[in-house]
């Protein structure tokens, strides 16, 4: 078992029109149940992100918050600047997870981890993440850590079950954190999703967050702008799909990929 329970519903923060609209959603989701927030250098959004932990009525010792250090600033010092540069946008003295964005351009598995070893001896997290981990740099960092990472987190959905990756999460008591849960909008386009879903009275984006609940340690992070589909993400945490519905998703014979890991980290 991990060392700490997350919350089985998280939410991602990426792309909002307006910095006003972060705010706004982040603290509504707060009001409403979430306890998991996911943020990142690269969203540009952490003042935001923080700005709504500071005005919700939420204690800011159940929030679970996560950033990431983006790939440009993997070099050990630019770590530790940028780092605290989060900490400063963001409001708070330590996040709960601090994570490798994506393991490339300046990453350095030595150099890079050695940096968050630094932070994680100094109190600036908690726990360390590694974002679009493949197995391999997974265990290095295992190597290499302190303190084992709490979490891969990857592009994981029906259609990109990331088996590999996920028993190897296990086998280190660490979680695997989906993003792309709902393959931004596409579940509604696969037929079997869509199929399988009306056999169980649900929406097929209820079926994916339900499907990935079901797997041991799989903690998904759908972005959601609006009250509405706020509401429908977090209730897809208290399905309790059959192992009928659950086999025939997994049966689902069609692999894809949101992101194309091939064109580099921007896309994320």
């Amino acid at each position: 078992m991990p060392p700490e329970e997350l919350p089985p519903i998280g939410l991602g923060t990426l792309w909002y029109e307006t910095p006003a609209e972060c705010v706004e959603n982040v603290e509504t989701a707060l009001e409403m149940g979430y306890r998991h927030l996911d943020t990142a250098q690269k969203y540009e959004n952490e003042r935001e992100v923080g700005e709504a932990i500071e005005r919700s009525s939420v204690p800011r010792e159940d929030v679970f918050l996560a950033t990431k250090v983006a790939e440009s600033n993997l070099a050990y010092d630019d770590v530790i600047e940028t780092a605290h540069a989060s900490l400063d946008r963001l409001g708070v003295d330590a996040v709960d997870m601090l994570y490798v964005h994506w393991p490339a351009v300046t990453y350095d598995a030595e150099e890079t981890l050695s940096a968050f070893n630094e932070l994680l001896g100094e109190g600036a997290m908690r726990y360390v993440g590694l974002g679009n981990a493949t197995p391999e740099l997974f265990e290095e960092a295992v190597d290499i850590l302190d303190e084992p990472p709490l979490a891969a987190q990857v592009e994981m959905h029906p259609l990109l079950p990331q088996d590999d990756l996920r028993a190897c999460v296990r086998e280190h008591d660490a979680y695997l954190v989906a993003y792309c849960p709902l393959m931004r909008g596409d579940v509604f386009e696969v037929p079997d999703l869509v199929s399988i879903a009306a056999d169980a009275g649900i929406t097929p984006a209820q079926l994916s967050l339900a499907w990935l609940c079901s797997k041991p340690d799989v903690i998904p992070i759908p972005k959601a702008t609006g009250e509405a589909h706020l509401r429908e993400n977090l209730a897809a945490a208290d399905i309790d799909l059959d192992e009928a519905t659950i086999e025939a998703v997994d049966a689902i014979d069609e692999e894809r990929r949101i992101l194309d890991a091939e064109k580099g980290p921007w896309n994320e």
